[in-house]
């Protein structure tokens, strides 16, 4: 579509959506957004990214923030325990902050460095693992390019995930490339296959649940459907994780 063409179905002028394009989003109008989505066919997710660009371009404080450090509450750990289902808490930049042992033993590659902290986009784009790991590499990991563009909209500003974003597009020429697609996708739910080391192939469905009383914080759980191979794969996982004194004694150390 032209931009003439854009710019007439959001009842706008070619020289001000052409201003809007560029990026110069400052003092634009819920109500002229709202025309420009429209006109555009935009998803749920590349309507929450233009509302978050226009939102950071017109806060008017453009210095780069220092990271808070984020910490998991006593109680989000207790509930992920609780869960008997592989679960874990991430926040917007993909840093894992706390995992129940079920999780710990399907996602081991994570846990295998000195970090406290792992992070999926590392994993996924500097860890060749992870490329065994996910059957659909590719697919996972443009997802995950594509939730972190999203975050960059909402928090531009955000130390942490720019030099996230600035590492991995330095050493992976991959990252760097889907980065530079602008692709923006809310990550809700989703259907993964793995192939782990010690249980073989999987197939698990993630379901994200947001923290209202910690913001930016999300427990992710993947769900199997019952009677199938996965299904079995995992429960002999669960047995697994629980008589390897390696990971029980690693889980018990994180809580």
């Amino acid at each position: 579509m032209r931009r003439e063409e854009v710019a007439m179905l959001a009842d706008v002028s070619t020289d001000y959506y052409t201003r809007l394009e560029r990026g110069n989003l400052s003092g634009v109008s819920e109500s002229v957004l709202e025309a420009v989505a429209g006109a555009l066919k935009l998803d749920e997710s590349e309507r929450v990214h233009l509302f978050d660009l226009a939102r950071a371009a017109n806060t008017g404080n453009r210095r780069r923030r220092a990271t808070s450090k984020q910490q998991l509450r006593p109680g989000v750990q207790r509930i992920l325990d609780t869960i008997s289902a592989p679960a874990y808490v991430r926040n917007n930049r993909l840093d894992l902050l706390g995992v129940n042992q079920l999780g710990r033993a399907l996602l081991s590659d994570l846990y295998t460095t000195d970090t406290s902290r792992p992070n999926l986009a590392r994993y996924l784009f500097l860890d060749d693992r992870s490329r065994e790991f996910y059957t659909d590499w590719a697919a996972v990991a443009k997802d995950v390019v594509a939730s972190l563009r999203l975050e960059a909209g909402r928090n531009p500003y955000d130390r942490g995930l720019t030099d996230l974003i600035g590492e991995l597009s330095t050493r992976s020429e991959q990252f760097r490339t889907w980065w530079a697609g602008h692709a923006v996708r809310l990550h809700r739910t989703s259907t993964k296959q793995m192939h782990h080391q010690i249980v073989g192939d999987l197939e698990l469905t993630g379901e994200a649940l947001e923290l209202p009383g910690d913001t930016g914080l999300t427990i992710i759980t993947y769900i199997v459907e019952p009677g199938t191979p996965s299904a079995q794969a995992l429960q002999f996982l669960a047995s697994w994780a629980t008589n390897e004194p390696a990971l029980r004694d690693a889980h018990e150390k994180t809580r």
